[in-house]
């Protein structure tokens, strides 16, 4: 069976962008590793486990994933001005790009990783962590061997037909960050799209894992709490598809065998 990767820039995003292939991937007997760059938090770290690591380790349980990784870097943050270092590490967005594609590098080998789950080029709505994110993980699937490195993404149309709808609901939430026509990817360049309807309960519960995150005052806050309440069947229905971009190994559309080339 194959060993997935799935880098990421903060907890929370493993559910968003790829909760349900995670766990369906666990479910086929594949050994999931769940890589974050940050930990989520702005500041300075204080003795223990930041809370929101935490969190993604109870996330990754729900979801089936054996290992959760941490590469030490602190958050970025989303907004116009990107604030000094904490004094204990370096913001994702200032790291060496080839010093963390090394780092992440070092647990694709460990792990005999076969495929790596990243972001499209956009980092989906440009955060500025989520963008290096993709650079990096393209840098460490090189650098590591790593062939088959799956990006993951949201149709563009869909995401402007979600944001009218929200904004014809008047649910109170922020999306300006999202530019419509450059965030995201075409469905012209989507080359896979798994359905994870079948574990809309498992990411439902990595979700509602991330209590800082639901309880929080973050933009996504008012919808993750929404989420963590519907039924199971009406969450699969909302969230059960997820998009990848593929690399030319990766293989065209696919869906059973997503994994396809990687037993």
């Amino acid at each position: 069976m194959a060993t997935v990767v799935a880098f990421h820039a903060h907890p929370d995003d493993e559910v968003l962008m790829t909760g349900g292939t995670l766990a369906r991937a666990a479910a086929e007997g594949h050994r999931v590793v769940i890589v974050v760059a940050t930990d989520g938090s702005t500041g300075e770290v204080g003795p223990g486990e930041p809370p929101r690591l935490g969190e993604l380790r109870a996330s990754a349980a729900a979801l089936g994933a054996a290992r959760v990784v941490h590469l030490g870097y602190a958050d970025s943050g989303n907004g116009p001005v990107l604030n000094p270092d904490p004094p204990d590490r370096v913001r994702f967005a200032r790291a060496d790009p080839q010093e963390a594609a090394a780092r992440l590098a070092a647990i694709l080998r460990e792990e005999k990783a076969q495929v790596l789950l990243s972001y499209d080029a956009n980092g989906g709505y440009g955060h500025r962590d989520h963008v290096r994110v993709h650079e990096v993980g393209r840098r460490a699937a090189s650098l590591a061997g790593v062939e088959q490195v799956l990006e993951a993404t949201i149709p563009r149309d869909l995401v402007a037909r979600v944001l009218k709808l929200v904004d014809w609901l008047r649910i109170p939430v922020r999306h300006d960050a999202v530019t419509p026509g450059t965030a995201y990817s075409s469905r012209a360049v989507i080359t896979h799209r798994v359905n994870v309807r079948k574990f809309a309960r498992q990411k439902q519960a990595a979700l509602a894992a991330h209590q800082s995150q639901v309880n929080g005052n973050g933009r996504l806050a008012p919808i993750m709490r929404a989420l963590i309440r519907l039924p199971a069947p009406l969450f699969g229905l909302l969230l059960g598809r997820e998009w990848f971009i593929g690399s030319a190994e990766s293989g065209s559309v696919s869906h059973s065998d997503l994994f396809r080339g990687s037993r």
